[in-house]
């Protein structure tokens, strides 16, 4: 187990680095999960005794990683939900997809319905019982010929399950390395990471951005020693 990366920290909330593959919360499964791997930092750093509070605002995918936020007081946990409610907490993602696309930017909107009983989600026609519209923005940031692949950047407006993953794929761009709804890549890492985090801190209402961009390993060495990419995220 890598050592947890900690991107921001104050008194109120934590900004950590999901590890790929870790749950966000503790799961049927029974691994290690982020939200006691960051308790279990709180605890060993500050010496506190007793249960650590710690706040789950969102979630990612077990696959994906990426920059995660938790709430250490129950008000920051409150106001932080309230934001996501109300879409003032803005999370974007980057992922490496396969083939070209036909426009550099633009805006997907489906209907997704989803299969409790085998845990995926599907595109259906809007008349569908428990369907829910879906909508996020993509632009491409570069294309390798090569390799046929394309680091596209992704701006979620809803949080469906699934959601970029179901999307891209029925759009004609899987992710690589996605078991599920993937292409290419089958026994890879998938490539979807959480990228950027933006929110009104809680206490103090100042708009504060995070970043954390996936190490440049594995399917990510797209970039590598790539200064105009980086440039653009």
């Amino acid at each position: 187990m890598e050592k947890l990366k900690v991107i921001y920290e104050d008194n109120h909330i934590i900004v950590v680095r999901k590890i790929p593959n870790i749950p966000s919360q503790s799961d049927k499964t029974g691994d290690i999960d982020m939200l006691t791997l960051v308790k279990k930092y709180i605890k060993e750093t500050y010496h506190k005794p007793g249960n650590v509070y710690l706040g789950l605002v969102h979630r990612l995918d077990r696959p994906v990683g990426g920059i995660m936020i938790f709430a250490k007081t129950s008000k920051s946990a409150s106001r932080l939900s309230n934001q996501v409610r109300e879409k003032i907490f803005k999370k974007e993602y980057l992922a490496v997809t396969d083939g070209k696309f036909d426009q550099t930017k633009g805006t997907l909107v489906d209907y997704l319905y989803k299969d409790e009983r085998n845990n995926i989600s599907k595109v259906v026609c809007k008349e569908k019982k428990n369907a829910k519209e879906a909508k996020l923005d993509y632009e491409v940031i570069t294309y390798h010929p090569k390799k046929n692949l394309s680091l596209v950047k992704i701006n979620l407006h809803t949080g469906r399950h699934h959601q970029i993953r179901v999307q891209l794929s029925h759009f004609g761009h899987s992710i690589f390395g996605d078991q599920k709804y993937g292409t290419r890549g089958k026994g890879k890492q998938i490539a979807l990471w959480a990228y950027k985090l933006t929110i009104e801190h809680p206490i103090t209402k100042e708009t504060l951005e995070f970043k954390d961009l996936p190490d440049p390993i594995g399917t990510w060495c797209i970039l590598k020693n790539d200064e105009n990419t980086i440039k653009k995220l």
